[in-house]
């Protein structure tokens, strides 16, 4: 057991000692004290990493500086937590990350199960408020059990704080949180605001109610890990943004996501001029399958045409038949949208359309600009879709792009039919270039259901076995006729045919054209009513 310890902390006790001690003043007078009635090494025997030790692995080296050390609890007028509970349980502070500042706080599990008390929200509130001041990301380590019952409505006044903080910061600084331990009640509601939700396994866990309350009200029996583990929140709720198997990955993708966005609303580092950097692209050329309905995978498109290795993925795991992230063209940051053909053809499903809403919203907030790769059959149909809502989600698709007004930049690789291609960043929702490669097919739908729907009336009179001659000898002609790039060119909805060897520089020479645009026309409103 202790090999196994070392081998996953980078710290043992007396190291951890160390640590707390140099970090946090408070920690000076009360070293021995503390460390023997909390027990730190519950958190290592439970396979997690202590607070301060999270905050010193997300952050450079020596750049932590703590604010509120000497803040502690409210006393219970019951009795029920006379204890002075240090820092009331959560460190609060600033540094940076690759040298740029950010703020952070981290949940102290050890302090009274990191319980959120009414001085411990205000902190992080007051975190919050100065990033937002500031204008950096504010980054939050959740390892809590939740309102500390012992305070009353004083705890849930704390989280109604961080709410209004959290919602006060969206769209002007990224604000990213780290679930390194459980999350329950109304403490997952602060995640759910924040832009970007980090996962760990057999680490983190999120639920509104837990297991012992669903028993009793509804009589269903579920483990915490069934209900809310970093597997559940990555792959079928969607509430989680990335997963990782260990803490330390976890803090290094951390770390390499502040690198790629902007501090906040306005900063223009993340899109400064710089040359062109040449990427030999012949791989383009001949990437896609030869038969049409073959598919292939989205990935391995963006990894060809973007900077080598700079795509970071965002929820990976859900709604894969979607692709989104950010990536780097030409060292440009840009946000990708991509329909990815591995998954249900590409087409577009109730989650996929709110995953991509959302995306396209935050790129919007900061302006980063967004391609868009299409290759879309439709909309996904069904009974189950249907009655999911598929109209309400998609509109979502349809609203964001419509609204977005940073860069929009759109290539249609392959397939681009019906409501789906006006939905995936048409010309018709204000995308600034639509490019098509020579092999993109525009229409309402495929040939074949086109052929079948047009020569409905003769396909009756024809005998059986001459039938599928029939639809390929039509479905060649409606290709010809009405599907190809070209015909979407000649009206304009189409900019250019280029080949797949030049899209990157057509890109890159875009977003440098673009580089400042405003739209022309604005409609004077408070704002307007996403179909949520």
């Amino acid at each position: 057991m202790e090999e196994q310890k070392s081998s996953i902390f980078p710290a043992g006790i007396a190291e951890l000692k160390n640590i707390i001690t140099e970090n946090i003043p408070f920690m000076k007078e009360k070293e021995s004290e503390y460390v023997d009635k909390y027990k730190l090494e519950k958190q290592h025997d439970k396979g997690k990493l202590h607070a301060i030790e999270r905050i010193t692995m997300i952050l450079d080296k020596d750049t932590f500086k703590e604010i509120g050390s000497r803040v502690t609890n409210h006393k219970s007028a019951l009795g029920l937590c006379e204890d002075t509970l240090p820092y009331d349980g959560v460190i609060t502070g600033y540094g940076f990350i690759k040298g740029q500042k950010v703020y952070i706080y981290a949940q102290d599990f050890t302090v009274m199960g990191g319980t959120l008390g009414n001085e411990h929200g205000k902190k992080i509130a007051h975190v919050i408020e100065l990033a937002i001041k500031t204008k950096c990301p504010v980054i939050g380590i959740n390892d809590s059990g939740g309102a500390r019952i012992q305070e009353g409505v004083s705890s849930l006044a704390g989280y109604g704080d961080i709410f209004y903080m959290n919602t006060l910061a969206s769209g002007y600084i990224p604000q990213i949180s780290i679930i390194a331990g459980p999350c329950a009640g109304g403490a997952v509601y602060s995640p759910g605001i924040t832009d970007f939700i980090f996962t760990i396994d057999e680490v983190s866990n999120m639920f509104v109610t837990g297991p012992k309350v669903i028993k009793s009200v509804t009589n269903e029996t579920v483990t915490a890990e069934e209900l809310g583990s970093a597997r559940v929140h990555s792959t079928t709720s969607g509430v989680a943004h990335f997963r990782y198997e260990s803490e330390d990955k976890c803090y290094e993708g951390v770390r390499h996501l502040v690198e790629m966005l902007p501090q906040y609303y306005g900063d223009k580092r993340t899109f400064k001029q710089e040359p062109y950097v040449n990427k030999n692209q012949k791989a383009l050329d001949s990437i896609l399958p030869e038969r049409m309905s073959q598919s292939y995978d989205m990935r391995q498109v963006i990894a060809e045409m973007f900077d080598k290795d700079s795509f970071v993925e965002i929820q990976a795991e859900f709604a894969q038949n979607i692709v989104v992230g950010f990536a780097k063209l030409s060292n440009i940051t840009v946000g990708v949208v991509g329909s990815q053909p591995r998954y249900a053809a590409g087409s577009l499903d109730c989650d996929a359309s709110d995953k991509g809403a959302r995306f396209i919203r935050y790129c919007d907030s900061y302006n980063i600009p967004i391609i868009t790769l299409v290759d879309v059959p439709g909309f996904m149909p069904g009974v189950n879709q249907e009655m999911r809502g598929i109209i309400r989600h998609g509109a979502k698709l349809l609203y964001a792009y419509s609204e977005a007004t940073t860069i929009k930049l759109t290539v249609v690789l392959r397939k681009a039919y019906g409501g789906a291609y006006i939905a995936m960043c048409s010309k018709h929702l204000g995308a600034d270039y639509v490019y098509a490669w020579p092999s993109a097919e525009i229409a309402v739908m495929g040939a074949e259901g086109a052929v079948e729907i047009i020569h409905s009336k003769e396909l009756k009179n024809i005998p059986k076995g001459q039938i599928g001659e029939f639809i390929n000898a039509k479905a060649d002609e409606y290709r010809e006729s009405c599907m190809n790039g070209d015909i979407a060119a000649k009206y304009g909805y189409v900019d250019e045919i280029i080949n797949p060897s030049e899209t990157r520089e057509r890109l890159y020479s875009d977003l440098i054209m673009l580089r400042g645009k405003s739209e022309l026309t604005v409609v004077r409103k408070k704002h307007g009513n996403i179909p949520l």
